[in-house]
């Protein structure tokens, strides 16, 4: 299986307890974009909606495309009532879009699975005149509120964190400020910021859903979950995270 598709082997844990991005930084991208009715917008790889609410619920005629069928089928589950609603279950490497131009491309840490040289040229084609690339990240620090609990996860991560291949690996370079090789114009960089705490058991659900740790093989597994979860029942069965949501945004010159 490929790296990137093995996300859609677990579409109700990846719904429950991957991130969202908070509203300060939806109200931004709307703002800056001129997101609402009469906006066409493309949301790439919405797994099965962390970043698409705000987004639809500006009444924009909305459209999404998605790798894994799972995930589709989620996303259908959840939005497929919604008139301005609209979705394909494809790959955007080869996906045909015909005369499709969009007002606005954005992705949830999705983009980055998709090599450079393929996303930049594409994602501007896809643009009006104008429109706006945006593209979104989550950075989650748990060191900073509790030292300790950090440093006996690092142990665990040391003694069982053996996947066949790390993440860094499973995907071609990827630098967002390349943009402006391929045309774009006005790139920067909007950070905002959020909270999230978690128990041992939905720590370790969420940290089910990274890539990398899901192909962690036996026995290591085993070890590496149960590490995750009784470091964190010895520091009274809470983990805080400190996000940092990253939003790089670039425009597509023109109007």
């Amino acid at each position: 299986m490929e790296y990137r598709k093995v996300f859609d082997t677990i579409p109700e844990q990846f719904d429950k307890y991957r991130p969202k991005y908070s509203q300060e930084l939806f109200d931004n991208l709307i703002e800056y974009a001129k997101i609402g009715p009469g906006k066409k917008v493309l949301e790439l790889g919405p797994g099965t909606g962390q970043a698409t609410d705000p987004i639809l619920n500006t009444g924009c005629e909305y459209h999404a495309i998605e790798l894994g069928e799972h995930l589709f089928e989620k996303m259908k589950e959840k939005y497929g009532d919604r008139s301005n609603f609209n979705i394909v279950n494809d790959d955007f490497i080869t996906h045909d879009f015909g005369d499709q131009k969009f007002d606005m491309i954005y992705s949830a840490a999705t983009i980055q699975w998709i090599p450079e040289e393929i996303a930049f040229p594409k994602t501007f084609s896809l643009l009006k005149e104008g429109g706006v690339l945006a593209m979104l990240l989550t950075s989650g620090d748990y060191k900073s509120s509790n030292e300790a609990l950090y440093q006996d996860i690092q142990q665990v991560y040391e003694n069982y964190f053996k996947p066949e291949r790390l993440y860094k690996d499973m995907k071609a370079p990827f630098n967002h400020q390349h943009a402006t090789n391929y045309g774009y114009v006005d790139f920067e960089k909007r950070e905002f910021y959020g909270r999230r705490e978690m128990t041992a058991d939905q720590y370790v659900a969420f940290s089910g859903t990274h890539c990398d740790h899901m192909v962690i093989p036996e026995p290591y597994n085993t070890h590496f979950f149960e590490g995750l979860r009784n470091a964190v029942l010895a520091h009274g069965n809470k983990i805080v995270f400190d996000d940092t949501y990253v939003m790089y945004l670039a425009r597509k010159p023109g109007m």
